[in-house]
Order: structure tokens, then C-alpha cells, then sequence
């Protein structure tokens, strides 16, 4: 069990970092969407750069945000059952869902998503659109990192669910 609650103190700890950095994009993307805008419809200008960069940061902070989303519980899940179950009830159901659906799912995703982002890597792949943004593969690197942290996350809650049916819970 010490192994269980180490392993769930460092990445809990390495998630709160993180997503504290990966936060700051949020305002970043407003900063970048007000400015896209102004331009836009005040000056009458537009710049395919801005437009790219609003997604390349929405998509950045969606991917690296998800494993402290997941950390802080904050993950879409259908809760008209699971509320009404003890927490040992709810910690089996987290178990299940980690080891059947999350991490396969993010398996396949980071082992699909390589070649994809090697092929991006060997190319230097870069906005086909004219004006657009450069380093396209660095974006693409983000795919299998954000599932990789996802995926080390989910772990950490799978553990922390054997803590809870075991009665050892780690407070995380």
C-alpha cells in the first residue's frame, strides 16, 4: 500500500503543477480571441495566425488539461446512479471504468496517435494555408504527451479507488 499512496502523492503533486502551467492558457486564448475579434470586426482585418493560434491553444489546453481534470473529479460522468452508491460502491465503479474504459482507450490513442506525429515530426509539417502557422508537428506532440498524462492520472485514481475499498484511503 505504500507504493499505492507514493505513487498517487507524485502524480497528484506533478498534476497540480501542471495544470496549474496549462491553466494560464486559458487566458491566453481570451486574450487572443478578444484580439482576433478587434481586428476583425473593428479594423476590418483578419490574419489566418490568429485564427490558427485560437485552436492550436484551445487544443493545447484541452489535451493537457484533462488529467487534472480527471484529478480533480471535474470529468463528464453520468451521476444519476453513481450518487445515490457508497463510496465503496462508487470506488469499484472508478476501478472498472479506469481498468475497462480509460485506460485502453488512452493506450490506443497514445500508441495510435506515434505514427501520426512522427510522420508530423519527419515533414516538419506546417500550416498548409497561406499566413498560417509554422511547427504544426510540435501541436501534434501534444496529442500522445496530454493522454500520457491522462493516462498516469487515471492511474493514480484507480489507485486511490483500491485505497478506498481496502480502507486505506490516501486523501489526495
Amino acid at each position: 500500500m505504500g507504493f499505492l499512496k507514493a505513487y498517487i502523492r507524485a502524480i497528484d503533486m506533478f498534476t497540480e503543477r501542471s495544470g496549474g502551467v496549462v491553466s494560464w492558457l486559458a487566458l491566453l486564448l481570451v486574450v487572443v480571441v478578444v484580439y482576433d475579434v478587434f481586428t476583425r470586426y473593428v479594423l476590418s482585418a483578419s490574419s489566418v495566425a490568429v485564427q490558427e493560434l485560437e485552436w492550436h491553444i484551445f487544443a493545447l489546453l484541452f489535451l493537457l488539461a484533462a488529467s487534472y481534470t480527471l484529478k480533480h473529479n471535474r470529468h463528464v460522468r453520468v451521476d444519476v446512479f453513481y450518487v445515490r452508491l457508497t463510496r465503496k460502491q462508487q470506488a469499484m465503479v472508478d476501478i472498472m471504468g479506469g481498468i475497462f474504459f480509460l485506460l485502453p482507450f488512452t493506450l490506443v490513442i497514445i500508441f495510435t496517435s506515434w505514427s501520426y506525429v512522427s510522420s508530423s515530426f519527419f515533414i516538419l509539417e506546417s500550416s498548409p494555408d497561406p499566413g498560417g502557422l509554422p511547427y504544426r508537428f510540435v501541436l501534434k506532440a501534444a496529442i500522445p504527451l496530454g493522454f500520457m498524462l491522462f493516462l498516469v492520472q487515471g492511474v493514480a485514481e484507480i489507485f486511490r479507488s483500491v485505497l478506498v475499498i481496502t480502507d486505506k484511503p490516501d486523501k489526495g
